[in-house]
């Protein structure tokens, strides 16, 4: 079966809400590896990531925001390491979203190797 006939035989469940509230979609988000050369492993409406030194990066939208007014949830692992990673977000704009990245929630700025980004509007 083809992505279409797929994606067209569940209609219904993507744009029918359960219960009485309504359902909110991703309206953009990325899967990328912010050590060594920046790389975007998965993404959706995102055209690239910009690298602005260890632990700060910028998100760039394809299809801009109306505004800056979403929401955004992140996560990311240290290099090395199992444990979690902070993401501490700082410029919002329809464009693009830039935020700093730490081992711990105190930590100075790292690059971590997986980063993940999703945004709501």
């Amino acid at each position: 079966m083809t992505q279409a006939a797929v994606l067209a035989s569940n209609a219904s469940l993507m744009t029918t809400p359960s219960g009485t509230a309504p359902s909110f979609l991703s309206r953009a988000w990325v899967n990328f590896n912010g050590t060594g050369t920046v790389a975007i492993r998965a993404s959706g409406n995102v055209s690239s990531i910009t690298d602005g030194g260890t632990g700060d990066y910028t998100v760039n939208f394809t299809t801009a925001m109306s505004d800056g007014n979403y929401a955004i949830s992140g996560g990311g692992r240290s290099p090395g390491s199992q444990s979690g990673a902070a993401l501490q977000f700082d410029v919002y704009n329809a464009a693009s979203i830039r935020f700093y990245t730490r081992g711990t929630t105190t930590g100075p700025e790292v690059d971590l190797s997986i980063i993940t980004v999703s945004i709501f509007r």
